[in-house]
Order: structure tokens, then C-alpha cells, then sequence
């Protein structure tokens, strides 16, 4: 039986240079000993020979696993890891074999070490020593569930490179003096302060913080357990705050209501004319004039003018895009750009006449980032199409299509409100509230992005042969 005596828990570097020497002699699980200094060597245990040179090829995913999970705290990890990597030199496919007892220990064990390393990264309270050279000095006192000081430090070193600090906890020290991150022996929490100054004004801040109207007890106890209140300098005021919350908030609904901004007023005025605008909208021509002066959101102020819809109101197919492009802009009409072109073909080839389509956009300005010379297209946000969705519901209304082709994500939530995946929706006739069908699939401008030119080929392929879906349902 060889025996390994670890003499710093948690240490990767060690544990991984016992291993390699273990698995280059070919040492089973079974016929290993692991224990650390404090536990001490049994009586008849063979100690193990020191790591031989040699590589064993592991997957990276397991090492970088490995250098986490042998920071958790059970007895029983430096032997169970060794089995995993033992295992996973003899069959490369072992973490994807998620009902492998084996494997799922090391995936809980990661998950465990990984909460406690975000919770680390949210719990720790510095308080400040003083200052020397012109440099702050903070130190604080953390007592995580395992043995991560190692795994957090560099996240430290890297938010608060312009002080000096200190984090101790029982295990082990992290030390950082604007140079070089070290790290020492364990301590206890006499060593750092109780209290400074920055922590009162914390604590005044959270309390202002603290809305009682909100408040969700599991919910913030779930996030921030009560294992590490003690160690929080809020965790004091959380008790009163949550007792007094109901209070609070009666308070709150008892209190006059503030005065109106007096640009409420203006806004309303403002709507008001729009809606009167909106009412006098009674034919395909009368929403074209209204688009172009449309200012319900900001993408009016750059593009030159707003695109409507065209086609014959008696269309039997609508097709709905994402918003103008360049050309569609400076012209004035949907689909006329690069991305017109390509659509144009995809019709010809599934015997679709665009002539007797109608088409038109979910947004209807175009919205672009200035770069040089060029304008490049940016995709409209779901406010954006949310807001410009009247004028699309009242092209629907005007048209009364029985098939709405919706060409793009964007397009998608324009018609249903909704957002949804294309592929969710692709290959399928649905039915819109009022009895109007829906076929879903790509804008047009997706192929002429992609540079695979073999998938590309396949993607049209599929674009096509959902517009011949589309004919046939119409017809």
C-alpha cells in the first residue's frame, strides 16, 4: 500500500505531483493511502516515491476541475480525485458521462467550490489599517466553507490593485503590497479590527438602500445565509430593518403623493397629438405620409426618412423584415438593398411573385452606427420594434393578410409581441389571434453573413423551401 502524507491541504501543486508520480508507476486507486501531516503516516504504510518525469495526458477541463475541487474540505477528495484522473487516462470521455457516480461527486464537489468562491467574492469586508507611502492599508476576516484562498485572490488583486491588503481566514492568508500577491499561514479574526469609519458609512448606505416594499426573505437569505451575517457589518442592521419593513411600507402608502414633474404635462400634450395623428391614418397611403413624421422614439433623428410597408392592400401574403437597411433608407422602400436582392431570387425560385406580396418592416427607421463613410446597421432593441409595433399592427389591419411571413427574430416579436427563437417556431404553420397563419424563418441578410459558403448553401436551401411552404398555404 503506498502512502501519501499531504502537508498542506488544499495545496494543487502538491496533490498533482503526488498523482503524476502515482500514475506514471502505474499505482491503482486501491493501493493508495492519502492523508495529510496533521492525521500523520500509518504504522505499515509505504511512503510513495517522488514524482517521476513523464507526461499523462489528461483533459485540460479535468485539471482545471482538479486545481479547484481539491480545495474542498472533505477527507475523502485527494482519493477520490486521484480515481477520476486514474480513470479518465484510461478513457477520455469520462466527464461526459454525467450518470458516472464518479463523476457526478467531482461535478458536486466543483459546484460547491465554486459557490463558496462567488460568495467569498461577495462577503468579504475589508477594514482600513491606515495608510503608509502614501498607500491605504485594508485587512479583513472571511471564513469560507473551504479551502479557497488560493482560488479568490487573484479576483482581489485585481479589483483593489491600488491598496494594500490582507484577507485572513483559518486556513490560510492572502497578502498583497502592490507588487506581488503572497500567501502565508492561517489566523484568526483578533487580527482584524472589528469596525472603521468606511464601515458606518456602508452601514448608513445599505439601510437607504433597503427597500421594504420589495423585501424577500428566502430569497436574500438564499443569496446571503445567515453562515456569514456575523462577519458582516450590515448583518446587525438586517434584523430591525426586516422587522420594521411592514411598518415601513404602511408608512409609504399613507404618504401624500408627490406634485407631477411639470414635463409630465408636456408629454401628455405631446401623445395626445400623436394619437390625433394616428386616428386619421384610413389607407395604405395615409400610414406611408404618417411613418415618415413619426417621432415616437429616437431613431427618427438619424435616418432620413421613415420606410412604410408597399404592396396591394388585398395581399394575400405579408412579409415582415427587421427594420431598412441603407438602400432602403435613401430610397424610401422596404427591400431594395443587398439583402432585397437575395429575397428577390428566394422568391423567384419557391414561384412566389413579389409584385403581389405585401412587405414591409418591424421598425421603420434605420438605425446605424456613423463608422467613416459607411453606415453600419445595428439591431433594433425590443423597446424599439415594441414601439414601432402600432404601426405594423395597423399595416396588418389595413392589408388583412391570410399568411404573415415574419423573416428574422426581429420581425417575430414585431408581429407576436413576443420574443421567441426562430428555431422554436421554423417549420410550422401557427395561428395569430383573428385566424391569421404565421410561417417564421431567417431574415435574408443572415446568409449573406455567413462565410461558410457550403452552409450558406444549405441555409438558402432551407429559406427557400420555407417560402414554398408559405405558397402552398396561401394558395
Amino acid at each position: 500500500m503506498r502512502e501519501v502524507v499531504l502537508s498542506v491541504p488544499g495545496d494543487f501543486a502538491e496533490w498533482r505531483s503526488a498523482a503524476r508520480g502515482l500514475l506514471a508507476d502505474g499505482v491503482a486507486p486501491e493501493e493508495v493511502s492519502w492523508c495529510d501531516s496533521a492525521a500523520g503516516a500509518s504504522l505499515f504504510g509505504e511512503a510513495a516515491a517522488p514524482a517521476r518525469a513523464g507526461a499523462v495526458a489528461l483533459p485540460r477541463e479535468l485539471l482545471e476541475i482538479a486545481e479547484r475541487v481539491i480545495c474542498h474540505r472533505g477527507a475523502e477528495v485527494p482519493a477520490r480525485l486521484y480515481r477520476v484522473i486514474w480513470r479518465a487516462a484510461r478513457d477520455r470521455l469520462l466527464l461526459a458521462r454525467t450518470t458516472d457516480a464518479d463523476v457526478d461527486w467531482l461535478r458536486g464537489a466543483d459546484k460547491a467550490i465554486r459557490r463558496d468562491v462567488h460568495k467569498m467574492h461577495a462577503f468579504v469586508r475589508f477594514r482600513r489599517l491606515g495608510e503608509d507611502a502614501a498607500r491605504e492599508r485594508f485587512a479583513a476576516w472571511f471564513e469560507p466553507s473551504h479551502r479557497i484562498v488560493r482560488l479568490t485572490a487573484p479576483f482581489f488583486q485585481r479589483r483593489f490593485t491600488g491598496m494594500d491588503w490582507a484577507i485572513v481566514t483559518p486556513d490560510a492568508r492572502a497578502i498583497w503590497q502592490g507588487e506581488t500577491l503572497v500567501y502565508g499561514l492561517g489566523g484568526t479574526k483578533d487580527e482584524v479590527p472589528d469596525s472603521d469609519v468606511v464601515e458606518d458609512q456602508w452601514r448608513t448606505y445599505y439601510g437607504a438602500i433597503f427597500n421594504p416594499a420589495r423585501v424577500k426573505i428566502d430569497a436574500m437569505r438564499a443569496e446571503m445565509p445567515k453562515k456569514y451575517w456575523k462577519n458582516l457589518p450590515e448583518a446587525q442592521d438586517i434584523a430591525p430593518l426586516l422587522a420594521g419593513a411592514e411598518a415601513r411600507v404602511e408608512r409609504m402608502r399613507e404618504a401624500a403623493v408627490s406634485m407631477a414633474n411639470p414635463l409630465t404635462e408636456k408629454w401628455r400634450t405631446r401623445v395626445a397629438q400623436e394619437l390625433a395623428l394616428d386616428d386619421d391614418v384610413k389607407t395604405l397611403d395615409d400610414l406611408a405620409r404618417a411613418v415618415d413624421r413619426c417621432t415616437r422614439c429616437p431613431l427618427y433623428c438619424n435616418a432620413t426618412q421613415g420606410v412604410a410597408g408597399e404592396g396591394p392592400k388585398a395581399a394575400r401574403i405579408m412579409l415582415v423584415g427587421e427594420q431598412p437597411g441603407d438602400q432602403e433608407d435613401l430610397q424610401g422602400r422596404p427591400f431594395v438593398g443587398p439583402a432585397g436582392q437575395v429575397l428577390n431570387e428566394a422568391l423567384d425560385e419557391a414561384g412566389l411573385d413579389r409584385r403581389r406580396l405585401f412587405l414591409t418592416n418591424a421598425v421603420k427607421h434605420f438605425k446605424f452606427e456613423p463608422r467613416g463613410k459607411r453606415r453600419l446597421h445595428q439591431n433594433p432593441t425590443t423597446g424599439e420594434i415594441d414601439i414601432c409595433r402600432w404601426w405594423l399592427d395597423k399595416e396588418r389591419a389595413l392589408v388583412q393578410p391570410y399568411l404573415i411571413v415574419t423573416l428574422g427574430a426581429s420581425a417575430l416579436r414585431g408581429v407576436t409581441g413576443k420574443s421567441a427563437s426562430i428555431k422554436s417556431m421554423r417549420g410550422a404553420a401557427h395561428e395569430l389571434e383573428g385566424g391569421t397563419k404565421l410561417i417564421a424563418t431567417i431574415h435574408p441578410s443572415f446568409l449573406l453573413r455567413m462565410p461558410d459558403r457550403a452552409r450558406a448553401a444549405e441555409e438558402r436551401k432551407a429559406f427557400v423551401a420555407d417560402l414554398i411552404r408559405a405558397r402552398k398555404l396561401a394558395a
